[in-house]
């Protein structure tokens, strides 16, 4: 179990690398991640961090619970926050006061729903505030409640819909992930309209103009995301099938390599 765990790591890592890679051939100058540290007028930035309560401590429950049932998945869960860590760090400059950057969020949000991934989504964000100043501490709800909240249930909601509609296991995987990074940005693109109302056609208005912008690089991005996904969840099928029984991501059958299924 050790030695195909290792294995795993490392073809994962060597996917993430590659995307990296592709981001370092073609260099982007960055403006700061997400919604930035400030941007956002005081009354909104207060109201997201309200918003954003409930589902954190939902989500501390769900873990809690997974956790327990499961010590094993520790590691799977941990696996699943650098995903949406190293993805969300990637970004090409959109909007002023934003940019667009695959979310990773997809991932957890399959494997173990989307209190949960709302809790890794937090603490993504929370350490690329301070470790990379991208997004901020005032900003925190906001970028959380649509990182870690809509994106997260609507992968979630899309994948389980797919699978009951009897989709192939890996379009239900890209369409998760690849509807919920883009109702991210439309949700970020709500906020912005929000808080910046155009002076012609008021909310509604800068809503159209951040979505439209944002669209160019986000649309690209999250068909990139799907993609990697498939590829990521193709790979733990094949070294951690006890694991993904325990979370009742496939049944036995679902799985590409049927060395010994695992029902839900």
């Amino acid at each position: 179990m050790i030695i195909m765990n290792l294995r795993m790591i490392k073809q994962i890592s060597l996917l993430i690398a590659y995307v990296l890679a592709i981001y370092i051939v073609f260099p982007n100058n960055a403006y700061a991640m997400h919604i930035m540290e400030g941007f956002l007028p005081f009354n909104w930035a207060a109201f997201w961090w309200l918003a954003m309560i409930p589902f954190v401590i939902a989500g501390v429950r769900s873990i809690k619970k997974t956790v327990t049932l499961h010590p094993s998945l520790k590691m799977l869960l941990g696996m699943a926050g650098a995903f949406a860590f190293v993805l969300s760090a990637l970004k090409i400059p959109s909007v002023t006061g934003s940019c667009s950057h695959p979310t990773g969020v997809g991932l957890g949000a399959i494997l173990f729903g989307p209190a949960a991934m709302t809790v890794l989504g937090m603490i993504v964000l929370i350490f690329q505030a301070l470790l990379l100043a991208h997004g901020g501490i005032t900003t925190l709800g906001a970028n959380t409640f649509s990182m870690g909240i809509v994106g997260p249930f609507v992968s979630y909601g899309i994948y389980k819909g797919a699978k009951k509609l009897g989709a192939p296991l890996w379009l239900s995987v890209f369409l998760s992930a690849t509807i919920g990074d883009l109702m991210t940005y439309i949700t970020t693109s709500i906020q912005l309209g929000l808080a910046f109302p155009a002076a012609s056609g008021g909310v509604m208005a800068s809503v159209i103009k951040f979505m439209s912008i944002f669209a160019v690089t986000q649309v690209p991005l999250a068909i990139s995301e799907g993609i990697l996904t498939v590829l990521v969840i193709n790979i733990l099928s094949a070294y951690n099938q006890k694991e993904l029984g325990f979370l009742g991501v496939f049944t036995g059958k679902e799985l590409p390599i049927k060395k010994q299924g695992v029902k839900a």
